[in-house]
C-alpha cells in the first residue's frame, strides 16, 4: 500500500494555514481551484481570503464578528437610553409600562414595548425567563367608580427603630385607585376608622366596603359578623361585605395591589421608623395613580378612571330612624335583645343602638332584623322554643344555638 500524503493542518493555526494559502495563491501560473482542493476550502472562500489579504495584509486574516454592520430595526443609542433610564427609575416595570410611560411623557420616536423589552435585555435589566409562561388572567371590575371599595392590611414589617409597620391599603374596584396607603402602627378599628374618615372627607363615601374576615373588621363574635367599625359604617350608609374564609382571591385586586407594593416600594428601602414610611408612601401612591400604566386598564393611569363619589361625609353620624310599621328595640349590654319570648343574638357592636323588627313577607311568623338601612339577618318565632340558657342568633338558617347563658 502506497502512503498517502496529506497535509499537516494539526501543526498549524488558523491563521498560518490562511497566510500559507494566500502566499501561494498570488504565485504566478498556480492553479486556484486545485489548492483550493488541497487546503479543503471552496473557491469562495479562497477568492474571499485572497481578496482580504490584498487590501488589508496579514492582519486582515483574522475572523470577523459575524453582527451586521448596519442594523436599522436597532434603535438610536438616545432613545435605548431613555427606556433604561426610566427602567432604572422603577425597577420593576418591564416593556409594556415603559412604553407606554414614554407614550404618555409625548416622547419623540418611542420604541414599541417589545422594542423596550429587547433594550432591557440587552442591557440585562431583566432576569433570565423573565415573562416566559405569562398568560392574561380573567378580570372582573364593578361598573363604575365607588361601587365598591376594597381595604386589607398588607402584611406588617420591622423598622430599624423596633415599631412595626402595619399598611392599610384601600383600592376602588374599578378604577384600581389607590385611596388609601397609610403606614399604621397597629391593626386596632380606632386607627383604621382614622384613616377612612380622611378618605371619605376627600372623595366620598362608597357603596360598599370588601374585607376579609380578620380583626378588626371581623371575627369580634363567633354569633355576629359586625364590629364596632364596621357598625359605624352602616351607619355611614356604607354596606360591609366579607370575602370567603381561606379565599384571597375574592380580594384579588388588593392582593394584587400589595405585590406591587413589595415591588416597587416595600423592598427597595430600609425602612428606619414609621415616619420614614409615611414620608415614602405619598410618592409611591401618587406615581401607582398618576404615572404608573396599568395592565388591567389597557395602559391607562387610575386616576384617569376614577371620580370621587358624590356621596359626601357628613360632619355627624346620621340618626338611627325606622319606618313606623317596624318594631323597635334597643340591644342591650350583652349583644341581645328580647322579642316574642326569646332572647336573639344580634352582637356586641351593636350595644346601645336600636334594631328595627319587620314582619316578612314570605311566611308567618318570618321577622326581618335591620339596623337603619341595612338587613342584618331574621328570626323565626315557629322555630321550637330553646330554654332560657340558650340564645338564638339572628345570622344563621335555620337559626342556630349558642350555649351563652341570657343576661
Amino acid at each position: 500500500m502506497g502512503n498517502t500524503w496529506r497535509m499537516p493542518w494539526i501543526t498549524q493555526t488558523t491563521m498560518s494555514q490562511r497566510h500559507e494559502f494566500v502566499l501561494l495563491a498570488n504565485e504566478a501560473g498556480v492553479n486556484f481551484r486545485q489548492l483550493c482542493r488541497r487546503f479543503r476550502l471552496s473557491p469562495k472562500t479562497g477568492y474571499k481570503w485572497l481578496k482580504r489579504f490584498r487590501v488589508g495584509g496579514l492582519d486582515a486574516l483574522g475572523d470577523r464578528s459575524r453582527r451586521p454592520q448596519s442594523s436599522p430595526r436597532i434603535c438610536e443609542s438616545a432613545v435605548a437610553a431613555k427606556v433604561i433610564a426610566l427602567r432604572r427609575q422603577h425597577p420593576a416595570w418591564g416593556g409594556r409600562k415603559l412604553h407606554r410611560r414614554l407614550c404618555d411623557l409625548q416622547e419623540p420616536a418611542v420604541p414599541a414595548a417589545s422594542t423596550c423589552t429587547a433594550i432591557l435585555r440587552r442591557a440585562q435589566l431583566l432576569a433570565p425567563g423573565a415573562g416566559v409562561g405569562h398568560t392574561a388572567c380573567q378580570r372582573f371590575a364593578r361598573a363604575q367608580p365607588n361601587e365598591l371599595w376594597q381595604m386589607d392590611f398588607k402584611g406588617h414589617f420591622a423598622t430599624q427603630a423596633g415599631p412595626r409597620c402595619h399598611p392599610l391599603t384601600v383600592l376602588d374596584d374599578h378604577s384600581r385607585f389607590n385611596l388609601v396607603l397609610a403606614a399604621c402602627g397597629n391593626e386596632q378599628g380606632g386607627t383604621v376608622q382614622g384613616c377612612l374618615t380622611t378618605a371619605f372627607a376627600c372623595y366620598g363615601l362608597p357603596d360598599g366596603l370588601l374585607c376579609d374576615n380578620g380583626p378588626p373588621w371581623g371575627n369580634a363574635e363567633a354569633c355576629c359578623p359586625h364590629t364596632a367599625l364596621t357598625v359605624w359604617l352602616l351607619r355611614l350608609g356604607v354596606r360591609v361585605l366579607h370575602g370567603r374564609p381561606y379565599h384571597p382571591q375574592t380580594q384579588g385586586k388588593e392582593e394584587r395591589f400589595h405585590r406591587t407594593l413589595r415591588e416597587e416600594l416595600l423592598s427597595q428601602h430600609t425602612w428606619r421608623d414609621l415616619a420614614h414610611c409615611a414620608q415614602e408612601f405619598p410618592a409611591f401612591r401618587t406615581c401607582y395613580n398618576c404615572e404608573r400604566p396599568h395592565d388591567a386598564l389597557d395602559g391607562a393611569t387610575p386616576v384617569s378612571r376614577y371620580q370621587p363619589s358624590p356621596r359626601g361625609f357628613p360632619a355627624s353620624l346620621p340618626a338611627i330612624v325606622y319606618p313606623s310599621h317596624d318594631t323597635v328595640r334597643v340591644v342591650r349590654t350583652a349583644g341581645v335583645v328580647t322579642f316574642g319570648g326569646q332572647t336573639w343574638q344580634i352582637g356586641r357592636a351593636f350595644a346601645g343602638l336600636t334594631i328595627g323588627l319587620r314582619p316578612s313577607t314570605q311566611a308567618d311568623g318570618q321577622w326581618e332584623v335591620f339596623f337603619c338601612h341595612h338587613r342584618l339577618g331574621h328570626l323565626d318565632l315557629t322555630a321550637p322554643r330553646l330554654d332560657k340558657h340558650h340564645l338564638r342568633s339572628i345570622y344563621t338558617t335555620p337559626a342556630a344555638t349558642s350555649t351563652s347563658p341570657a343576661p
